[in-house]
């Protein structure tokens, strides 16, 4: 699985800068959260090795890392939830959903 960790708030400038040549999506997961579990786990049986070449994968833990969370939501408004993705091109969040809403097709639709 290529899905790289956010662990730093720098990594936040980096994924805009990499949203400007191809979309960045960010998996926001409550590792205390049963739905959270299970909607990363339909997303990752779904992600094929060749998705990475057409969007960024970025995983967050937000139990061990709120404050980048945090900064996720505001630095891209929308508002905060768990399980969440939050699709980003051009630096900005183009699209973002949570829990039940989490579809790997629809993710792979809106990042084209």
């Amino acid at each position: 699985m290529s899905w790289k960790k956010l662990e730093e708030l720098s990594q936040i400038d980096q994924l805009i800068e990499e949203s400007k040549t191809r979309p960045v999506v960010v998996f926001k997961h409550s590792t205390r959260c049963s739905i959270s579990s299970m909607a990363w786990s339909r997303i990752t049986r779904s992600w094929k090795e060749e998705d990475s070449q057409k969007v960024a994968p970025y995983y967050l833990d937000l139990i061990a890392y709120r404050g980048i969370s945090d900064a996720i939501a505001s630095r891209f408004d929308v508002p905060h939830a768990s399980p969440q993705v939050i699709l980003i091109k051009n630096g900005e969040a183009v699209y973002d959903t949570s829990h039940m809403g989490i579809s790997y097709q629809e993710l792979m639709d809106r990042s084209n």
